[in-house]
C-alpha cells in the first residue's frame, strides 16, 4: 500500500453520497507498499479501506482481483471485500481514478515473522490455491519470464549504480532460467505477492490476506517460492531453514506437492528473487517524488538470489526428506 494520489475532505464527501455506510470521521493515508494510493477511512459505522488504483495497475484488471476477492470469501478465505455502492456497483472513479471501498482486516502483520507464523502462512496458501481452483477467470502473469526481460530492458542500466557487475550479473540470470523454467508444473491462481506486510495476525492466529493487485494464474509452487523469499531470511541474507521446514510443511498439510514440483523449487525460487529485484530497481527509479511511499531496497533479492543458485536440492529449504 502506498499514497500517491492525495484525497481532500470534499472528494471524500462527494464520492461518499453513493455509499450507505455512515457518515466520514477522519482518512489517514497509508504509506507502506508501492502499487496503489490507499487510505483508512473511519465512518460511524466503523473503519473502511479507500483504495484508489494507480497508472500500474490496469483498469481492465480490476473486475477480475475484486471478483477474485469475492470468491475467496466465499469459499472461507479471509481477505477484504470490496463494498458496493447504492446501485451495487464496487468500481467507482474518485480523482480521475478507478477507487473502491473494502472492508476492514483486524490484524496487524508480522515485522518479523516466527516459525509458526511461517507454518499458518503455509497453511493460508495451500488453502487459497485450492480455492482458486474454481474460480471462473483468468489473468496472464504479467511479471513472469517475458516481464522480467522487459523490466531488464527499461532499468538494466541502472543496476550497476546499486552494485558495479549487478547489470551482467541479471543478464546471465535470465537467460539460465529462460533455458529452464518449468512449464509442466500444476497452475491455478497465485497471489503472488505474499509478503509479510499482505499478511494479518491477530493474537497470534492467521486473520486474513490482503492486496490481490498482482493475483494471476500461474505456477502454485511458484507462488510458494515467493513467500519463502519474502518470509524465511534472516538479516536479508541468511535462510532460515527452520522457518522453511514449517511454511513447506503447513502448505503439504493441505496441498501435497508433486515429485516435479518439489524437484524445481531451486529454480523457482531463483525467478522469485530475481522478479522482485527487478521490480525494485523499477520502482527505485520511477517512483514520484513527494509520494507518501517506502522505497524497497533491491540489493537484498541480489543477496537471496546468490543464495538460491547454490542451492543444489528442495532439502535445503527445509523440506522433510
Amino acid at each position: 500500500m502506498a499514497v500517491y494520489t492525495e484525497v481532500f475532505d470534499d472528494d471524500l464527501a462527494e464520492f461518499l453520497t453513493h455509499y450507505d455506510i455512515g457518515q466520514p470521521l477522519a482518512l489517514k493515508g497509508i504509506a507502506e507498499g508501492v502499487e496503489n494510493s490507499n487510505y483508512l477511512l473511519m465512518t460511524d459505522q466503523g473503519p473502511f479501506i479507500l483504495t484508489l488504483y494507480e497508472k500500474r495497475v490496469k483498469e481492465g484488471d480490476l473486475p477480475y482481483f475484486l471478483g477474485l476477492m469475492r470468491h475467496f470469501s466465499e469459499k472461507g478465505v479471509a481477505c477484504p471485500q470490496p463494498v458496493p455502492g447504492r446501485d451495487g456497483t464496487a468500481l467507482r472513479r474518485l480523482k480521475n481514478r478507478p477507487a473502491a471501498i473494502f472492508t476492514f482486516l483486524p490484524g496487524a502483520w508480522p515485522r518479523r515473522p516466527g516459525v509458526a507464523q511461517c507454518g499458518q502462512l503455509g497453511k493460508a496458501l495451500a488453502e487459497m490455491h485450492l480455492a482458486g481452483q474454481s474460480y471462473p477467470h483468468t489473468r496472464a502473469n504479467a511479471l513472469s519470464l517475458e516481464g522480467w526481460e522487459g523490466l531488464f530492458r527499461d532499468t538494466g542500466h541502472l543496476a550497476d549504480e546499486w552494485t558495479p557487475g549487478l547489470s551482467d550479473e541479471i543478464a546471465a540470470e535470465l537467460a539460465f532460467l529462460k533455458d529452464n523454467w518449468p512449464h509442466d508444473l500444476p497452475t491455478g491462481v497465485i497471489h503472488a505477492d505474499l509478503f509479510p506486510d499482505n499478511v494479518f495476525f491477530l493474537d497470534g492466529t492467521l486473520s486474513g490476506l490482503i492486496d490481490f493487485y498482482f493475483a494471476c494464474n500461474d505456477l502454485l509452487a511458484y507462488d510458494l517460492c515467493i513467500c519463502l523469499n519474502s518470509w524465511c531470511f534472516e538479516n536479508q541474507r541468511e535462510f532460515n531453514a527452520t522457518k522453511g521446514l514449517h511454511m513447506i510443511a503447513g502448505y503439504q498439510s493441505v496441498r501435497p506437492l508433486t515429485p516435479a514440483e518439489i524437484e524445481a523449487l531451486p529454480i523457482l525460487a531463483r525467478g522469485a528473487a530475481l522478479r522482485f529485484l527487478l521490480t525494485r530497481l523499477y520502482d527505485a527509479a520511477n517512483t514520484p517524488k513527494g509520494a507518501m511511499v517506502t522505497i524497497k531496497n533491491p540489493m537484498e533479492y541480489v543477496d537471496r538470489l546468490r543464495f538460491h543458485q547454490r542451492v543444489r536440492s528442495a532439502l535445503e529449504y527445509g523440506l522433510r526428506p
